[in-house]
């Protein structure tokens, strides 16, 4: 089966992922490839660090579809906000959502993404982490109930966007801001080019 057209129909680069965010930024840089999101599980294991966690899944979405498409390179990525080691994924439900925001009233944390870049046939995997710190201001009950309301904090690890309304609890970011979005470009457009993927000048 054929993954599913995204930006272009030819499966050279497959991007193994549904986020409309990581889409919308890839193809900031002018890539030719088409999407086909990974499923698989992503319990956290006892005891894995943050920084392993994200690059473990990273790395198996990718490499979940490069054993489909061996002669294609397969890019995985995976983001998880980390607050003392606790890591907040997306929310299940408001209640979720309210204390993932709550815990990051006021406080800093980290934005963590695990990029992993696989060709099959070439036996090529390439992966890395890139973290991002952010603070945020503190944050009245008012201002969580009205932008759980907005329904922006129900797909976004940590329970906010940064480029949405969310952007606006936060106090100062030190990193990369597309990390945050929820894909690090520089950093992929670097392990693109080490799995030797075309990616141009």
């Amino acid at each position: 089966m054929a993954p599913d057209t995204g930006v272009s129909p030819c499966p050279t680069l497959i991007l193994a992922s549904a986020s409309p965010r990581r889409r919308e930024l890839l193809a900031t840089l002018g890539l030719t490839f088409s999407i086909m999101p990974a499923h698989i599980d992503e319990r956290h294991h006892a005891a894995e660090p943050p920084e392993s966690y994200v690059v473990r899944l990273a790395r198996t979405k990718a490499e979940q579809l490069a054993e489909q498409f061996p002669s294609a390179w397969v890019l995985g990525a995976d983001t998880v906000v980390v607050l003392d080691q606790r890591i907040l994924g997306k929310p299940a439900d408001a209640a979720a959502a309210r204390d993932m925001l709550s815990s990051l009233s006021g406080r800093e944390h980290t934005v963590m993404t695990g990029v992993a870049v696989v060709h099959h046939g070439w036996r090529i995997v390439q992966c890395d982490v890139v973290s991002t710190r952010v603070r945020f201001h503190t944050l009245q009950a008012a201002d969580i109930e009205a932008y759980i309301a907005t329904r922006e904090p129900f797909d976004k690890a940590g329970a906010y966007a940064v480029q949405g309304v969310g952007g606006q609890f936060v106090a100062a970011l030190e990193g990369c801001y597309n990390n945050v979005v929820g894909l690090p470009l520089e950093r992929t457009l670097a392990l693109l080019r080490s799995a030797g993927y075309d990616a141009g000048a």
